[in-house]
């Protein structure tokens, strides 16, 4: 085999597509892990050759986690058929929902409806949802650095990025997986993308509810769940959509991969002075600081088109008499204009509902976001270009109308984009948003400080969101579902 020489950039100092690295270069066999040449090569050579011991000392492996298996009286319960208009339906636990794949966002969930088991019908909840827009800035305003200010899914498409999956690591024993084929632009396929998403029921021993008085009655939580993963440059992104059996939705993101890293004098902490504007990570190598925010196109139609946006709030009261001094109460407000559909999340309730639909004791039908961590919103200048162009980043929810041509976040056409058809920019149009057809957008937004764990390969940080339903049913929906049997469960033990 050749001996293959490179004349690559510190590549443990640059992401794999970087072919600089602040005007230094370094020649470096791939085979043999040797260090050769580089300007400035006694600063190199000492940081490659720590590199070097990194990616030695990561080939010593430790034992394999063994899978886990479930037994019990829960089994696969998901079925899958082509629907007429081409569409992947799925029916699971107790949804039914069409999935396809956008170029553009990757998965795209359909037509989600829940059963309502007391009426004995599936009520929707979710027309459409899917991502939109991924923004990641990088907090380094140097010359090197200052235009790495990334929309992963408008300027390189999140469904062209979306890496096949591995059974029984990405995805559990249960899963099934579908292909995706991506459409040139005369419509025939051009790329087929094995394993792009997997589809699995989940149960891990989770508790839907409980609750012991005399007796004791648990029910499990089980969902199905729907992922995929992209990898964009240095970073990967596995996003679960989750269906609960208690009516929630629930989006989950988990970020892995490798840092966007740079080359630096610096070989300890206390060295640092000044703005570096990163973590030192490992021997001359900063890991810098960055931003996500990755936002979702939620076209809510909670059992019907029409739909309103409220806002509770929390408000604390003095009490007027009784050894209680204190309580709080409840003020709701209904959002009639756009520009009161722009919120940050606090501890306001947020919910859309139908205002055309009751429970029988009267209250509106309708579902409540319930954040699960990522809740960072952009501190950039609002004069700062890449911000005008990401300006939505300002707030984690958005309500606007109904509009087909508005589905993404930074405008359809990215590359070109000035700020003028963004979301925000929708929103300053100020239109009706009360018993309309109205879409949600939430952005998980996560700021991140480089650690040293995160470094070689990075440990998933996950965000999230969840829509619960609330008022949506009479009672409780799980009320009806029996517990579960006893089950001889096998004495397991690791396999040395």
């Amino acid at each position: 085999m050749p001996n293959h020489l490179s004349p690559e950039p510190c590549r443990h100092m640059c992401t794999l597509d970087e072919r600089s690295c602040h005007g230094h270069h370094v020649l470096f066999s791939v085979n043999n892990l040797n260090f050769l040449n580089a300007r400035n090569a006694s600063f190199f050579a000492a940081n490659i050759n720590t590199h070097i011991h990194l990616v030695k000392s990561s080939t010593i492996r430790r034992k394999y986690l063994l899978p886990a298996s479930v037994h019990g009286e829960i089994g696969p319960q998901i079925s899958a058929w082509i629907s007429s208009n081409g569409f992947s339906a799925l029916k699971g636990t107790n949804w039914e929902l069409h999935l396809s794949f956008d170029a553009r966002a990757g998965a795209v969930i359909s037509l989600a409806s829940v059963k309502d088991s007391d009426k004995g019908v599936f009520r929707p909840v979710l027309y459409r949802g899917h991502v939109s827009e991924l923004f990641v800035p990088y907090m380094d305003p140097s010359a090197d650095w200052y235009f790495k200010t990334f929309f992963d899914a408008g300027e390189f498409a999140l469904g062209l990025l979306t890496a096949p999956l591995e059974p029984f690591t990405d995805c559990p024993a249960n899963a099934v997986f579908m292909d995706a084929d991506v459409a040139g632009v005369d419509g025939s396929p051009v790329r087929n993308i094995p394993n792009a998403m997997c589809v699995f029921e989940r149960y891990a021993g989770d508790v839907a509810w409980r609750h012991t008085e005399v007796i004791t009655e648990v029910r499990p939580e089980v969902s199905l769940v729907v992922r995929s993963a992209a990898v964009v440059g240095n970073y990967d992104y596995v996003i679960d959509w989750e269906f609960k059996t208690t009516g929630s939705i629930k989006i989950g993101v988990a970020l892995s991969g490798i840092l966007e890293v740079k080359a630096t004098y610096y070989s300890h902490a206390d060295e640092l002075s000044g703005d570096a504007h990163g973590s030192l990570i490992a021997g001359n190598t900063l890991g810098v600081y960055h931003d996500r925010f990755l936002t979702f196109r939620l076209d809510l139609d909670v059992d019907g088109p029409n739909n309103s946006f409220v806002k509770s709030r929390l408000r604390p009261v003095r009490a007027a008499a009784g050894p209680r001094r204190s309580y709080w109460t409840v003020e709701k407000e209904t959002a009639r204009r756009e520009t009161d559909g722009s919120v940050e999340l606090d501890a306001t309730e947020l919910m859309v509902v139908n205002p055309n639909r009751r429970t029988r004791i009267g209250n509106e039908v309708g579902y409540k976001i319930v954040s699960h961590g990522g809740t960072a919103t952009s501190l950039l200048d609002d004069d700062d270009y890449p911000q005008r162009r990401a300006s939505y980043t300002k707030r984690q929810v958005w309500v606007t109308a109904y509009d087909e041509a508005e589905k993404w976040a930074a405008g359809l056409y990215t590359d070109q984009s000035t700020g003028d058809d963004n979301l925000a920019a929708w929103s300053r149009r100020n239109r009706e948003i009360e018993n309309k057809d109205i879409v949600l957008w939430y952005t998980v937004g996560i700021h991140h400080v480089p650690c040293q764990e995160d470094f070689p390969v990075m440990p998933a940080v996950t965000g999230g969101f969840e829509l619960r339903p609330t008022n949506f049913f009479d009672r409780n929906p799980l009320i009806r579902t029996r517990p579960n049997k006893q089950a001889t469960w096998p004495n397991c033990s690791l396999i040395n």
